[in-house]
């Protein structure tokens, strides 16, 4: 079917449509399809599964048996309290030391951009060994610390602890963070604070009124991305939670129970849909944080 405008034949929108949809998405399409099949079609499944009863049909008995567990129960908490305690601690360390780089001569903050992602990729068993080796029971700071001072036992924390892992996190936490909110802090130029000098300002009542609203929902934003990377890490956990009554964490129960258990994988379902739904919490609060922050940019 045809239509004239000024007398030339035209072809209807719709007849076109397919090529131009081939023409924006087909390039995408490959990434597209491998994102369905290795996120989306999983995530259904998992869904399904923590609802599927073992009989056939469908019921909340898996979801019922994980918030009974108290086992279940103290893995949800600490996990909730790592990544909290890590997400704070990250971004008490880490804005201030990215604000720091961004005032550095080029040369400086090219060495400690460099240097953090270094520590912020270093990360899984390699990590978990290298502070075992450093702060372990035979560690070598350890065993320095009581030649040398006399110390019996260890005075740090052992690594499958929540305060051990919280010093393990730390070391690629807060490289991390600093990454994450370092192109941002840019947004704030340094023609604000010279108007808010002339306007006879001080630096408290610039940073009160102009500095911390602009920088907050970045700072925000990156406090939240830290804190679903934590409660998300299963190596760094696994390989430093080795002893029996270290932390309990959401991934580590989802692990152990598929390393144990050959029927009834309802458990781990449960708990991985668990990080799924505060993983798109965050995300959701993640793109208001930055629709606000966009404002400015």
């Amino acid at each position: 079917m045809t239509s004239h405008v000024e007398g030339r034949p035209a072809i209807l929108t719709h007849r076109s449509s397919p090529r131009r949809f081939l023409t924006r998405w087909g390039p995408a399409l490959p990434l597209l399809l491998f994102t369905a099949a290795t996120l989306v079609l999983p995530a259904i499944m998992l869904v399904y599964e923590s609802f599927a009863l073992p009989d056939g049909g469908l019921g909340f008995e898996h979801i019922t048996k994980v918030a009974s567990n108290p086992v279940d129960r103290q893995a949800i908490g600490g996990s909730l309290a790592l990544g909290v305690v890590q997400a704070t601690l990250a971004t008490a360390i880490g804005a201030p030391a990215a604000w720091l780089i961004t005032r550095m001569r080029l040369g400086g903050r090219a060495f400690w951009l460099s240097l953090m992602n270094v520590a912020s990729n270093f990360a899984g068993i390699g990590l978990a060994f290298g502070f075992v080796a450093l702060i372990g029971s035979t560690g070598m700071l350890t065993l320095i610390l009581k030649a040398l001072l006399g110390i019996e036992g260890n005075p740090f924390p052992s690594t499958g602890s929540f305060n051990g892992m919280n010093l393990v996190y730390l070391y690629f936490n807060v490289p991390m963070f600093v990454l994450l909110t370092l192109p941002a802090l840019s947004v704030l130029k340094n023609d604000w604070q010279e108007a808010a000098e002339v306007c006879k300002a001080t630096r408290w009542q610039f940073w009160r009124h102009v500095g911390i609203p602009v920088l907050s929902p970045f700072v925000i934003a990156g406090w939240l991305l830290v804190f679903t990377w934590t409660i998300g890490v299963y190596a760094v956990a696994y390989a430093v939670a080795a002893s029996p009554g270290s932390q309990k964490l959401i991934t580590l129960q989802i692990g152990t129970t598929l390393e144990t258990s050959v029927f009834g994988l309802g458990r781990a379902a449960v708990l991985s849909v668990l990080l799924m739904i505060l993983a798109i919490g965050a995300t959701v609060l993640y793109r208001l944080c930055l629709k606000r922050a966009a404002r400015w940019l």
